[in-house]
């Protein structure tokens, strides 16, 4: 037994002595780390930048995303400060986009807007992460791991939106961009950041009509949305008609100002309702100080809604109450 064991041994030793190629071996490059490549694949690598960068962008013509993604990538690690960096660094995004991997895309995009601002390629570059954004915002899944679509989520796509917005605010997209990071915030029903980001557009463009008036309407309206989840908070109410009076004031003429008047009304009518509700329960607690407060409030803030006159009535119940304990 143990003389078999050591001629197995033996023979186990003598295989490993032989020389042969794997078929997938495990690459180190200083600058570009580890890389795992078949039988032939380095065949893409190149010595000078321009000729690697010819390697990224056939293969890519090519559909051979997988090739396409390595040379290119090399091009940028090795070449970092080459006049065929960028160009490398854009193949590299464009190949991630073309098999689906969008965020890596956009991250792509992103260190070439960040490391080569010079590109000829940014407005286009631009645009592909703004449409990849509008993708995420439609409902598109993020992967997980990078792999596995897993989940939607508004607070990353605000995020992408607010990144491409800041990296170039007074672009084609820029402004665009701002008004859907308000857009994601509202899908998640995160009125208070939405109506920061709305705000933020309308202060910052505000010398660009068409930004500015849609930006004051939907801060108006989200902050319509948020008075309406606060019950006994109407502050929401009145900053939501301060901004649709501010968007009349400076866009009278804006195809959407029926529509905000009548929002305006609605939220009034809110107003004088949740007074309403907040003066009959310190009436019934008997704090008649408090419940003329709101009363008062009502009629002060319509006078011609329908709870008006009910809170008159009160008014005067109330004040014939106070004088008979005198």
């Amino acid at each position: 037994m143990i003389r078999r064991k050591l001629l197995l041994l033996a023979a186990t030793f003598c295989v490993l002595l032989v020389p042969f190629r794997s078929p997938a071996p495990l690459i180190f490059t200083p600058g570009e780390g580890w890389t795992w490549e078949s039988s032939g694949e380095g065949k893409w690598r190149r010595e000078r930048a321009k000729d690697q960068l010819e390697v990224a962008q056939e293969a890519f013509a090519k559909q051979d995303f997988s090739t396409a993604k390595k040379a290119a990538r090399r091009v940028v690690r090795a070449w970092p400060l080459s006049d065929y960096a960028p160009m490398g660094q854009y193949v590299l995004g464009r190949c991630h986009e073309v098999v689906g991997d969008d965020e890596k895309a956009f991250n792509a995009y992103a260190k070439l807007l960040k490391d080569y601002p010079k590109s000829e390629n940014v407005n286009d570059v631009l645009k592909r992460q703004y449409v990849i954004c509008q993708r995420y915002l439609d409902g598109q899944w993020f992967k997980l791991w990078g792999i596995i679509p897993a989940f939607s989520s508004m607070e990353r796509t605000a995020k992408m939106f607010q990144d491409l917005s800041n990296s170039a605010p007074y672009s084609e997209v820029g402004p665009h961009a701002q008004l859907r990071v308000g857009a994601a915030y509202e899908k998640q029903a995160n009125y208070p950041l939405a109506v920061k980001a709305y705000e933020r557009a309308a202060d910052r463009y505000h010398d660009r009509d068409a930004i500015a008036a849609d930006a004051l309407v939907r801060a108006g309206i989200s902050y319509q949305k948020q008075a309406r989840t606060a019950e006994y908070d109407q502050s929401m109410a009145s900053k939501a008609i301060e901004t649709f009076n501010d968007f009349i004031t400076y866009y009278p003429n804006d195809r959407r100002v029926p529509s905000a008047r009548r929002a305006i009304e609605e939220l009034r009518l809110e107003q004088a309702r949740g007074n309403f509700e907040i003066a009959r329960y310190y009436e019934s607690k008997k704090r008649w100080a408090g419940a003329m407060v709101y009363y008062n409030e009502v009629v002060l803030k319509d006078a011609a809604s329908p709870y008006a006159t009910p809170a008159r009535e009160r008014i005067e119940s109330i004040r014939k109450r106070i004088e008979a304990t005198k």
